[in-house]
């Protein structure tokens, strides 16, 4: 009640999308990154996953992990370069551009090399394949900044509980270690200490060890309170049917997706592809009767969710189109040495990745 009993009115928060269209739309992103080495194209594909992220992330401690991604792309980006320069490059090249001390190595290590010629060529394509996988780690970063661990845990089928607790909690350590390493910055910066260099690291690293190691205590305490691991009494039949739907499911999906990659099992590779997935979602489903476990107000997977997947999708199969119909134009060439192009239709393509960051609730804004 207000000044006067007037009633004050409550702001209504707007509905999270659903963790799980955040990573589907992310890894779409990182499939349709491995369909090309064009570097306007993987820039392009970078821009997009910012823009959202930088729109729509929200103000919590697992979300500030973007940059530490960010970083590790261009620690790939670099060591990939540097193996190319001073262990060489298969790939020949006529425009050399320094030349290195060779070193030489005994008759068992042929093929490699320390040293010698450096081309534009060699540099050019460690700089296409490097970029490449920096931007599938900037997708996956662009997940972890977007998508809320927990949220996600509880969306997971019954049968994959225990091993999705296991898989949030490795994804919250990288977050939880970047805000312990800020917090204690920011105190010894207020304290005039130092908080660079080797010194700063140490004063700062044990605090950081023992904040992690409180946290897995306090969680395992948690976890032991919340009944964790406890499984339903389950008929043995029903166990055996279980495990036999689940490890032929996936066993046929292995199968199907090598037939789809080879030019003698397409035939045979989406039929069993579809009856490998069908068998393995029935064992999940048998399997989750084994968790007892219940979910308060779990999320809802609605029209935007949809939309978000839809963009993503969208993005990875025109660019696997596009690489079936025009090869040259989304892996330029490098011997002989040629400036990229941007080709248009699938630059196009990659902006529908964009769509998120209008039709995703903004987490910053209440309605």
């Amino acid at each position: 009640m207000g000044t006067g009993g007037t009633p004050q009115r409550r702001v209504a928060q707007p509905t999270p999308l659903h963790p799980g269209a955040w990573w589907l739309w992310s890894l779409s992103l990182g499939t349709a990154a491995t369909r090309t080495t064009n570097p306007l194209l993987l820039t392009l594909l970078i821009t997009v996953s910012a823009y959202v992220v930088a729109t729509r992330r929200p103000d919590t401690p697992w979300s500030r992990s973007y940059g530490a991604f960010v970083k590790l792309a261009l620690a790939v980006l670099l060591i990939r370069l540097l193996f190319a320069t001073v262990l060489g490059s298969p790939i020949p090249g006529t425009h050399t551009l320094l030349t290195l001390p060779e070193a030489d190595l005994p008759a068992w290590a042929q093929g490699i090399r320390l040293g010698g010629e450096v081309t534009a060529e060699a540099l050019t394509f460690a700089l296409y394949d490097g970029l490449k996988l920096a931007t599938l780690l900037i997708c996956v970063g662009a997940a972890n900044a977007l998508a809320n661990p927990s949220r996600l845990l509880k969306s997971l089928p019954g049968a994959l509980y225990e091993m999705g607790v296991a898989v949030v909690v490795a994804l919250t350590f990288a977050p939880n270690l970047i805000a312990d390493v800020q917090r204690l910055r920011a105190a010894r910066r207020l304290r005039g200490r130092p908080d660079k260099g080797l010194r700063g690291l140490l004063h700062v690293g044990l605090p950081v060890l023992e904040g992690a190691l409180e946290r897995s205590v306090s969680l395992a305490a948690a976890m032991d309170a919340r009944g964790y691991g406890r499984t339903a009494q389950v008929p043995a039949a029903v166990r055996r049917t279980t495990a036999a739907l689940t490890l032929g499911g996936l066993l046929g999906v292995c199968a199907g997706t090598y037939g789809l990659l080879t030019a003698e099992g397409a035939t045979y590779g989406i039929p069993l592809l579809l009856a490998g997935l069908a068998a393995a979602l029935a064992g999940l489903r048998l399997g989750g009767r084994r968790s007892l476990r219940t979910r308060y107000r779990p999320d809802r997977w609605d029209v935007r969710a949809w939309l978000v997947v839809a963009s993503g999708v969208a993005v990875a199969a025109l660019l696997t189109l596009a690489a079936a119909r025009d090869p040259a134009a989304l892996h330029p060439g490098v011997v002989p040495l040629v400036a990229p192009t941007l080709p248009l239709w699938p630059a196009a393509a990659i902006l529908l990745g964009l769509l998120p960051a209008f039709v995703a609730p903004d987490p910053k804004e209440p309605w």
